[in-house]
């Protein structure tokens, strides 16, 4: 009998079957780059925004999947309870060393909605830009993520692509 997948396992599956179906839905083959997390979740990420730049409606499961991903690469990159990042409705981490809360709304909060949030994490958007715009709203002294942003894939130091083009 073949062993259950893992969490980690299924998380990285859907997020490889998100990315084809984004792929798909531009007309593009299916991905064919390295098969390792970070890099599948920077190609969905900007497989949803050239959907959205084209006028398409990117694939609900791309979003939701790069959503995810990007989140849980902030949580591991900026590590702590004292802001909580808020991507509705697909997710929320906390991040950033800093006093722990334990009840109700944290001392710091940053909120967007999905697009505005990949936009922000490949590097697209600036903090500056999403804050000036209102497309994100930030609340407390930990609330700026300036200095976390983009986040760069694996092997793509600056968030660029391995073409030396700014992701997104």
């Amino acid at each position: 009998m073949p062993a259950k997948p893992t969490a980690a396992q299924r998380r990285r599956a859907a997020l490889r079957e998100a990315l084809d179906a984004q792929l798909a839905a531009l007309g593009d083959p299916p991905y064919s780059g390295p098969d390792r997390p970070s890099p599948v979740l920077g190609a969905c990420a900007e497989a949803v925004l050239r959907a959205r730049d084209s006028g398409a409606e990117p694939v609900r499961s791309a979003v939701k999947a790069a959503v995810r991903g990007t989140l849980a690469e902030l949580a591991e990159r900026a590590p702590g309870h004292s802001l909580e990042v808020r991507v509705p409705p697909y997710g929320a981490v906390q991040a950033v060393e800093g006093p722990r809360h334990t009840r109700g709304t944290p001392p710091g909060v940053v909120e967007t909605d999905p697009l505005t949030w990949l936009a922000l994490a490949t590097g697209a958007t600036s903090w500056r830009e999403a804050l000036d715009s209102g497309a994100a709203t930030a609340s407390g002294t930990r609330a700026d993520l300036a200095g976390l942003l983009p986040l760069p894939p694996e092997g793509r130091p600056g968030g660029h692509s391995s073409g030396g083009q700014r992701l997104g």
